[in-house]
């Protein structure tokens, strides 16, 4: 494997339990071939296992497949008859049970049909990569590896990517790439340890979490309440996030850590609670028996109670004086009033804090490259806001280091192992220049993909300089110091999850009118998510209780003439998304002749949800389609589009993906779909700059476009009748899906007659308008502002 221009062609994946399908599933995702295997079925159809565990896939929530069509792309295969086929395959990804004799087993089995530049890695979650390695023929073991995704490897952003002694260094940079931009994955380089980077630390933190539990005579709930959002960690915090992963899964990674790390100064912590291995012992192990730590009575939440040995009702809350702490900005003060108060809860949480810095530090050296890896692993594979080594050097190195030494004289830490003396003879473990690697003893500076225009920091780390070319109170057009940068600058709202106000339509057209005179090309991007939400409510509210709709009509024609500048502008505006693009910010990506969009974008016209329909060329741009649709079909009718969409509008329906948006008529089939978000940017620019150099224009006026008309509303009418009838919809809900129905149906004329795009806009702005008018839209939007919910009225 010398040549720079191999390429992952087809995947293998080994074993079809939850892992191995759901990693297929992601490479289906990236429309990768992938091919499915497992054991024979002892009795009927021997693809049975695979088939049962695809099948599994159309069920799961989260979903692991981007459209459910997905599954179809996913080839099925048992060991006994289609061992052959992997020599098909440039990537072989063992994802069994965690048994080394399995394994070893496995590999015996497969090793003579694979391709002699074939990579072989493995999902272990734990094992020793290289005893996993002496297990096969020694021809293949310098393109072995590991591989371990974490669960669910659609949405869970880590993978560590391990080496074995003897792997090829070449063969893992070309694996990195493949994770990273064609299957969207941030991957973390580990070394063979127990458990590699962040089961490491995730698991030492739970058990540090279970450890001051019972010490302190807190409840699961009420740790739960102290250990999720409140301090920068997932909603599911400590013993959710257990009953998720499952407690039989969690025990045998905690197993793994008591068998191989027996000299480890917290081995005595390595071990389960008899709490936990009892609701294992009877089966009770989380979200997939239906109860663990938690089990759901109905509609009520229980909660294990150690104290009574029985579950009660889950009602754990943070108290307010630990609250008044968290709330506190400052995090040198925060960790400071922590360690001082007395309330069982602070002293809670200044403990753990304090058992996993002591942790970490000591074992920097052992089980990653760096500390960046080591924050990085934290923040992607278990969703903490900051590492663990972030949190600590935001509060002051030396000082909480002080705390660290006196806790650990005094017999209050989990160990008396001795902090490392680099702790003391530093500031921080994160520069500008790099992270720390104890190991090394200096500073590693990081290396970053050229697609990755601006990847994730971690503490200290400089952004990447830009340039301002000009700038509104609520939009930034700028640009960066490279080739592409003086063709194609970029626009970003600066307003509140990109909302879209009277500031943010004027800065578009601005931004263009400057794209048009001084460069090939305009991207629209957000640094950071959303890429849009859609019309700033909080601007509208008063003007619409003020009942002046001679403004809000302006507002709404100002909406639709930005979309029509995106459309028409003479250089190509790129939308780049990422994130949610809904309502106003859902029709510029439908007017931007292409859209570049992370797979893990949620795109939709979702203003039936405050009583509204789509008024910024959503629905004209629809009827558009809906026409050429039409006359590409050998039925000319336009309702077998239409109804499609109506439906999608009326139900304020999100897509679940990108791919999804395509299948839902929001994105166009052209559009670019991109795995990683942080390359959104980079692919996005090219584009601009292809579509330059082809001398691209922008299309023609749509003029003499047929409609539906009053035909199409009566189609459309009566599924909504029905529901009316059936109470099913209330009067108002009917009034706003008549009033999209017009508008994607061209108004109140006559089937077939031929109107342009400017009758078509005057058609949905008079209809929402309308609508405005309506004493129930403009509750629906005074609950939507004030409680952040719909209101169905």
């Amino acid at each position: 494997m010398t040549s720079s221009r191999f390429r992952i062609r087809r995947v293998a994946v080994l074993g079809a339990g939850v892992m191995g399908a759901q990693i297929a599933a992601h490479c289906a995702n990236a429309n990768v071939p992938v091919i499915l295997f497992d054991l024979a079925a002892k009795e009927g159809d021997p693809d049975a296992i695979v088939k049962r565990s695809i099948a599994g896939l159309k069920k799961l929530e989260p979903a692991p497949l981007a459209t459910v069509d997905r599954a179809a792309h996913i080839e099925v295969a048992n060991y006994d008859r289609d061992a052959a086929r992997l020599a098909d395959c440039d990537l072989v990804i063992e994802a069994i049970a965690e048994r080394m004799d399995w394994k070893h087993g496995l590999y015996a089995k497969v090793s003579p049909h694979l391709r002699a530049d074939a990579i072989f890695a493995t999902n272990t979650s734990g094992l020793s990569i290289n005893a996993l390695a002496d297990g096969c023929p020694e021809a293949m073991r310098s393109r072995f590896c590991g591989v371990h995704f974490f669960n669910p490897p659609r949405y869970m952003a880590l993978v560590e990517l391990i080496p074995a002694r003897g792997t090829d260094a070449a063969l893992l940079d070309r694996l990195e790439d493949f994770l990273t931009t064609t299957l969207g994955k941030n991957v973390v380089r580990a070394l063979d340890t127990p458990n590699f980077v962040a089961n490491r630390i995730g698991v030492f933190s739970m058990l540090a979490a279970m450890h001051h539990t019972v010490r302190l005579g807190l409840g699961f709930d009420e740790v739960d309440a102290l250990t999720g959002p409140a301090i920068g960690r997932p909603k599911s915090a400590t013993y959710r996030t257990a009953d998720v992963v499952g407690l039989d899964t969690l025990l045998h990674v905690v197993k793994t850590m008591t068998d191989n790390l027996q000299d480890d100064p917290w081995h005595r912590h390595y071990v389960a609670p008899a709490w936990l291995a009892a609701l294992v012992e009877r089966g009770a192990l989380g979200q997939k028996t239906k109860a663990g730590v938690y089990r759901k009575d109905g509609k009520a939440i229980k909660v294990l109670d150690l104290a009574l040995q029985d579950y009660r009702d889950a009602a754990g809350t943070v108290a307010e004086e630990v609250q008044t702490i968290l709330a506190e900005r400052d995090p040198a003060m925060k960790l400071a009033a922590l360690r001082a108060s007395h309330h069982p809860q602070a002293q809670f949480l200044w403990s753990i804090f304090r058992d996993v810095f002591h942790y970490v530090a000591v074992h920097l050296g052992d089980i990653a490259h760096n500390a960046r890896d080591v924050d990085f692993a934290m923040r992607w594979g278990f969703g903490w806001s900051a590492g663990p080594f972030e949190t600590w050097q935001g509060a002051g190195w030396q000082q909480v280091a002080q705390w660290l030494r006196e806790d650990i004289a005094a017999g209050r830490a989990m160990s008396d192992a001795p902090l490392p003396a680099w702790v003391f003879e530093r500031h921080g473990v994160h520069e500008a220049a790099g992270s720390w690697s104890a190991a090394a003893a200096k500073l590693e500076p990081r290396s970053v993909s050229p697609r990755q225009l601006f990847p994730e920091r971690v503490l200290a780390e400089v952004p990447r300089a830009t340039h301002t070319v000009w700038e509104g109170e609520e939009v930034r057009l700028w640009t960066l110091d490279d080739a592409d940068g003086e063709r194609v600058p970029v626009l970003s709202f600066k307003s509140r999850m990109s909302c879209v106000g009277p500031k943010v339509l004027d800065g578009i057209r601005e931004a263009i009118a400057r794209a048009e005179r001084d460069f090939d090309g305009l991207v629209i991007w957000q640094p950071q998510g959303p890429f849009s939400v859609g019309a700033n409510l909080k601007q509208i509210r008063p003007v619409l209780e003020a009942g002046d709709f001679v403004t809000l009509e302006r507002v709404i024609n100002d909406f639709q003439q930005a979309s029509m500048a995106i459309k028409y502008a003479q250089v190509p505006v790129i939308t780049a998304v990422q994130n949610m693009a809904l309502g106003g910010g859902c029709e510029f990506v439908m007017h931007s002749p292409r859209a570049v969009v992370a797979l893990e974008s949620y795109i939709g016209l979702v203003e039936a949800g405050v009583g509204l329909i789509p008024a910024g060329g959503g629905c004209k741009e629809f009827a558009i389609r809906a026409a050429r649709a039409a006359e590409a079909s050998a039925t000319k009718d336009p309702m077998n589009f239409l109804q499609s969409v109506f439906q999608t509008i009326a139900m304020a329906n999100v897509s679940k993906s990108a791919r999804h948006a395509q299948e839902l008529g929001l994105l166009k089939q052209e559009d670019v779909v991109v795995m990683h978000a942080n390359e959104l940017l980079h692919v996005a620019r090219r584009n601009a700059v292809a579509m330059a150099d082809s001398a691209w224009r922008p299309p023609l006026p749509a003029v003499d476009i047929p409609v539906a008309g009053r035909s199409g509303i009566a189609t459309l009418d009566m599924m909504l009748v029905n529901m009316r009838e059936g109470g099913m919809i209330s009067a108002h809900d009917y009034r706003v899906a008549h009033a999209s129905a017009t508008a994607l149906c061209g108004g109140d004329i006559e089937t077939g007659a031929r109107v342009n795009e400017q009758w078509l806009l005057e058609v949905e702005r008079a209809l929402f308008v309308d609508l405005l008018k309506t004493k129930e839209t403009q509750a629906r939007i005074a609950h939507m502002m004030d409680t952040g919910k719909p209101l169905r009225n």
